[in-house]
């Protein structure tokens, strides 16, 4: 089987990688391409996942239209090229038009409901798109809902072991409070009029009473935060997520990271997310905060009561064995889908 594999995001790197080397094992031909976007490179040259970088990137206003449209034309040439059986993506557009054009089986998976302009240019172009069960967007006849989570690719037991190096290379002990925190870059067209933290410095002042802070981010973050940026390189995030007692940030994926790692999470965007929903209404590790004129004064409370509470990693792991008994190992899922498709 050849697989044709389009990565536009660093998240797209954790969420493929396992069935990029599962496939390569069983025999399967593996091509990747590449969109060179915040670290996505740099992770995937740390996997030693090769590829080839079809378009960077643009920060002037409409550029991003202007380079999908580039990618698409390049990657339906590699993919001529290449000729494979299945293509996969994340929500992309290109993977869509590609397999259409060439008859071929194509591997949507989406869990991310305000994207409603790219489902608007992909979900005509393919039979059926992959969405974890608890997405609230019904597609009919085209929707394969799956019980799992887009991070359950990556950090399900199967796949992850937390290294405690990350640790010692921070100066840190498992015993301490490491609060971590996450701002998004509100450039995605999705993020529109949406809104997170805006009182970054005070958050920071209040949690450094109670533990270690660091930081990361999509988005400068000024002389005030900058010390408390995350100087360890991005794979080892991971590793200090399931070691962080408190995450309390802007991003969803991160939020749903550290549910699946059983630490607990304070969500604070107002944009929502089936999963994040779920991970708060089903096993109370994700707390989210996205509506009223009170949402960050809120959110701010609930992270401080949360690290008043000395139990609460040990509770966050009871937890996570509770949600992992219920989910699938996605990328086990993912190889097993594709075979069935071809053979």
């Amino acid at each position: 089987m050849r697989v044709l594999i389009d990565i536009g995001h660093p998240g797209h790197v954790h969420f493929f990688k396992n069935t990029i080397w599962s496939l390569r094992e069983k025999g399967h031909e593996v091509m990747v391409t590449s969109r060179d976007k915040e670290v996505t490179i740099d992770l995937l040259n740390a996997y030693g996942i090769p590829h080839d970088i079809l378009t960077s990137t643009a920060s002037e206003k409409g550029s991003v239209f202007k380079e999908w449209m580039v990618r698409d034309c390049k990657f339906l040439n590699v993919a001529r090229k290449f000729n494979p059986d299945v293509l996969a993506g994340i929500i992309n557009p290109c993977v869509a038009h590609a397999s259409w054009v060439l008859g071929k089986k194509a591997f949507i998976f989406n869990d991310t409901e305000h994207q409603k302009f790219a489902r608007k240019i992909i979900n005509p172009f393919v039979e059926k798109v992959y969405t974890p069960s608890c997405f609230y967007e019904d597609f009919g006849k085209k929707q394969a809902r799956y019980q799992g989570y887009h991070e359950l690719a990556y950090l399900h037991p199967n796949h992850f072991s937390p290294n405690p190096a990350v640790l010692e290379e921070m100066g840190l002990k498992e015993t301490d409070t490491i609060i971590i925190l996450r701002f998004v870059s509100w450039k995605a067209h999705h993020d529109v009029g949406q809104a997170g933290i805006k009182n970054k410095v005070k958050l920071v002042s209040e949690l450094e009473k109670y533990g270690h802070v660091f930081i990361t981010s999509e988005q400068p973050l000024g002389p005030e935060l900058d010390k408390y940026k995350i100087r360890v390189s991005p794979e080892k995030l991971h590793d200090l997520l399931y070691y962080a007692t408190l995450y309390i940030g802007e991003g969803a994926t991160t939020a749903s990271e550290c549910a699946v790692l059983g630490t607990h999470a304070v969500y604070v965007n107002t944009l929502r997310t089936g999963y994040t929903n779920e991970e708060e209404s089903k096993y109370d590790l994700v707390f989210n905060f996205s509506e009223g004129q009170n949402m960050e004064e809120e959110a701010f409370k609930k992270a401080l009561d949360l690290l008043e509470n000395p139990n609460l990693k040990s509770e966050g792991r009871v937890k996570r064995d509770k949600l992992l008994n219920d989910k699938i190992d996605v990328t086990g899922f993912m190889v097993n889908e594709m075979e069935n498709a071809v053979f």
